[in-house]
């Protein structure tokens, strides 16, 4: 009989169907055997439908809203640990309640520390996640963390392009840290858009930092969600002579009027990832697939190879990126 010990098996949860496809598509294998039955009155049970016994067992879930995604995944963990497998890595392309990381007001929750405990005391070895909304979140967890950058599907995109005069603008002061990382990369210069929040998904006031007349900008950002401060901070770009504007945003969270905002807005292109579901597709939308990116975390923790790899250069001396992942 053939050993079953350290055998990958990667599941998908019920918001990351596709992009698991994807990713086992890229790493060789089949999706691993896994229904989620429910009950009448709504309630969900996920059951493994193959032996897990031994085996490094990935599942693959984006925690966005509902909170059954969260709930699910949660469960999915038990379930693998109940059923003796070797080690449970989670692989979660979107990191749920991220934006929720500090007391910003009194008497609210740090709703990312709990999650990551949650996940922890379910059973969790290891997470694999992208773009954390603020990178200090790794520190919330007690488990290993690796944290892969959309950078690594951005830039090679970026290098497509046939606009001259280009410019990588960072959407707050925050991000200008891993915007002058792309920028470095790309070797292109980049301008900040210093905006002040009246409350979540609205600004007051915004100022840009640099020079863009003439220039064709690239908004770079990790979560899009209602789209109307990017399409404010696209408008005042081109109100301070932008040529063109772009935006491009790792998880297209995309809810209330984001569609109609972006199609009316004066964006050139929105570029997003998989690492959500679309819920329908605009005219400027364009998604990028991560699936490969993940393929490749997998198999090098796996086979216990570096993962800081993939993200920490973007691209080789020649031009190329580090992404060049075969399929089996």
């Amino acid at each position: 009989m053939t050993s079953l010990i350290n055998q990958v098996k990667i599941f998908s949860g019920s918001a990351s169907q596709a992009l698991t496809a994807g990713i086992c598509e890229y790493y060789g294998i089949e999706m691993g055997d896994l229904t989620v039955s429910r009950f009448s009155d709504g309630e969900f049970q996920p059951v493994f439908n193959e032996s897990v016994r031994g085996c490094d067992i990935f599942i693959v879930q984006s925690t966005n809203p509902p909170g059954d995604n969260l709930l699910e995944l949660l469960m999915m963990i038990d379930a693998a640990k109940r059923a003796s497998a070797n080690s449970i890595t989670c692989i979660i392309p979107y990191y749920g309640f991220a934006r929720q990381d500090r007391k910003d007001k009194p008497r609210v929750s740090i709703a990312s520390k709990m999650v990551a405990d949650l996940l922890s005391a379910a059973g969790a070895s290891r997470v694999i996640t992208m773009e954390l909304h603020a990178p200090q979140i790794q520190g919330f967890f007690n488990i290993p963390v690796d944290h892969l950058e959309s950078s690594i599907v951005f830039v090679p995109y970026i290098r497509t392009l046939s606009q001259e005069n280009l410019v990588i603008a960072a959407p707050d002061v925050g991000a200008s840290n891993r915007i002058r990382e792309v920028a470095k990369a790309l070797n292109l210069p980049m301008v900040i858009c210093d905006k002040e929040r009246k409350r979540a998904n609205e600004i007051a006031n915004m100022t840009v930092i640099g020079d863009v007349q003439g220039k064709d900008v690239i908004i770079i950002d990790d979560i899009i969600d209602t789209g109307g401060t990017l399409c404010k901070a696209a408008a005042m770009l081109t109100e301070k002579g932008a040529k063109s504007v772009r935006a491009m945003c790792c998880h297209p969270v995309l809810s209330g009027k984001a569609y109609e905002n972006i199609n009316n807005s004066v964006l050139t292109e929105l570029v997003v990832t998989d690492s959500i579901p679309l819920k329908s597709h605009g005219d400027k939308i364009k998604t990028l697939s991560v699936a490969p990116l993940f393929a490749r975390a997998i198999r090098n923790v796996h086979e216990n190879g570096s993962v800081s790899s993939l993200y920490k250069q973007m691209y080789n001396p020649g031009g190329q990126t580090n992404l060049d992942f075969q399929k089996s």
